[in-house]
């Protein structure tokens, strides 16, 4: 399916003030897909402009992500933990809140869900899980998303980048893999936004998880022919 005016109703972006989620909305924006932020204080929503709509709401709090998703065709979560402890925690929201979040979003009749994950998640021992299992949380996250949005009018879209770097989207070429074989690399988020954005009408990003690194600098037209690589 191919972008056409009007096809796409609002998007809800989770983690929306973080440096990924601000990316995501400036990309939907650019595409100019009504967006709705979610945030966790509306002091947190002035990095944002006049025409991005805002919830306030915690992951913690079910009732406000039911309030947030409600009118929305699709979710992008680009939610991740800041410390191994308490409700910032990898348990609190890289596993529990993207799974409240997903329920959350079923129940209001959502039809797709875009997710931030990790390359490495399948991997116990990875280093990274030495803090609070960050990797084992966000494998947890994966699996309900899969679940809950496979078939019935549903469908996800899984991005699993590398280690995470600031810049403009569309100045590399794209790597992508499937399986979790990739074991470095980094990744622009501005990228990651950019495919999280794409898999809202690119028929072949529907029910796929993937890995992407950014690999040689080049400038891209468009990303879509990363979706072309996977099955």
């Amino acid at each position: 399916m191919k972008r056409t005016e009007g096809t796409i109703e609002k998007v809800l972006v989770a983690g929306a003030t973080g440096r990924t989620g601000q990316w995501v909305v400036r990309r939907l924006q650019h595409y100019g897909i009504p967006v709705r932020a979610l945030v966790g204080s509306a002091e947190k929503a002035s990095v944002f402009e006049a025409d991005v709509e805002i919830a306030v709401g915690r992951v913690g709090d079910r009732a406000a992500l039911d309030r947030a998703v409600t009118g929305c065709s699709a979710v992008i979560s680009a939610l991740g933990s800041s410390s191994i402890s308490g409700e910032s925690s990898p348990a609190e929201v890289d596993r529990d809140g993207v799974i409240r979040l997903a329920d959350a979003a079923v129940a209001a009749g959502v039809r797709h869900f875009g997710l931030v994950s990790s390359l490495a998640v399948t991997r116990w021992y990875h280093p990274l899980n030495l803090f609070g299992g960050v990797l084992l949380m966000k494998a947890a996250a994966e699996k309900h998303v899969r679940e809950l949005f496979s078939g019935e009018g549903r469908s996800y879209t899984i991005v699993r980048p590398g280690g995470l770097k600031d810049g403009e989207p569309l100045q590399h070429r794209m790597l992508v893999g499937q399986g979790d074989h990739m074991w470095n690399g980094w990744t622009n988020r501005s990228d990651v936004a950019e495919l999280l954005v794409l898999s809202l009408w690119v028929d072949n990003a529907r029910n796929r998880t993937f890995e992407v690194v950014s690999g040689d600098e080049a400038p891209q037209e468009s990303l879509d022919y990363c979706y072309d690589k996977l099955s």
